[in-house]
C-alpha cells in the first residue's frame, strides 16, 4: 500500500470543545532488498488553534531519517522495541516529551513530512471531534555500507567500461598515426636465421 487513510473520531460531550490535538502513531518499519533492517517507528502529530475545532486534517510524507548507514549483512534489529514502553509502572514513560526525546536518540527514524495540520471550526454539539490523517509511503533513498563483493562487482563494471572506451581511442589515435605517417618509420629487413651444420656441410 502506498499511503494510510487514518480517521477518529472522538464523542464529546455538548458542553465539551477541543482547543488542541497531540497524536502519536506507532509504525511497524521493515527493509528486506539491500539492507534487513526491522524497527518500530512513529509519526508525531501536534496542532492547537484558539478557536474550538470540529476536526483537524493532515496529510504527509512518512520519510526515513538516518544519522548513519545501515549494515549488508544480517538482521539490524537494534529498534524493534515499541516507542512506548506499556509495561512500564512509571508515568514519565508515558509522558510525550520523553517519548519523543527518547526516540530522537535511535540513529535511524521516522519522521512525518508535510504541511501544517488544518483546523477546522464549526462543530455541532451532537457532532463527534475528528481526526483524519494521510500518510503517504514515498521511495526512499537508503544508505548503506555495501559488502566487499558488492563493491567489487560494482568496480569491475567500472573499469572494463573505462578499459574499453580507452582502447577504442588508442586504435583511433594508432590508425590516425599510421595512416598520415606523423612519425617517421624505417623499415627493417627481417634477419635471415643461422644456417645450421648439415646446411654448411653441404
Amino acid at each position: 500500500m502506498d499511503r494510510l487513510h487514518f480517521q477518529l473520531a472522538l464523542p464529546l460531550l455538548p458542553s465539551e470543545r477541543v482547543v488542541g490535538v497531540q497524536l502519536l502513531l506507532t509504525f511497524s518499519y521493515q527493509l528486506r532488498r539491500m539492507s534487513t533492517f526491522v524497527m518500530q517507528s512513529m509519526a508525531f502529530l501536534q496542532s492547537f488553534s484558539p478557536v474550538p475545532g470540529s476536526q483537524v486534517f493532515v496529510s504527509g510524507d512518512l520519510k526515513l531519517h538516518q544519522r548513519q548507514p545501515l549494515s549488508h549483512a544480517g538482521l539490524d534489529s537494534r529498534y524493534n522495541v515499541s516507542v512506548i514502553n506499556s509495561t512500564s509502572p512509571f508515568a514519565q514513560d508515558y509522558d510525550f516529551v520523553h517519548i519523543i526525546e527518547t526516540y530522537q536518540k535511535r540513529n535511524v527514524t521516522t519522521v512525518l513530512s508535510g504541511p501544517s495540520p488544518i483546523w477546522v471550526t464549526g462543530r455541532s454539539p451532537d457532532q463527534p471531534f475528528v481526526i483524519q490523517a494521510f500518510i503517504h509511503y514515498p521511495v526512499e533513498l537508503i544508505a548503506y555500507q555495501p559488502g566487499f563483493w558488492e563493491m567489487m562487482k560494482f568496480a569491475w563494471i567500472q573499469y572494463v567500461g573505462i578499459l574499453l572506451i580507452f582502447l577504442w581511442i588508442f586504435e583511433r589515435i594508432k590508425i590516425f598515426l599510421l595512416r598520415n605517417q606523423v612519425l617517421n618509420t624505417v623499415p627493417v629487413s627481417p634477419v635471415p636465421p643461422p644456417l645450421s651444420y648439415k646446411e654448411h656441410k653441404s
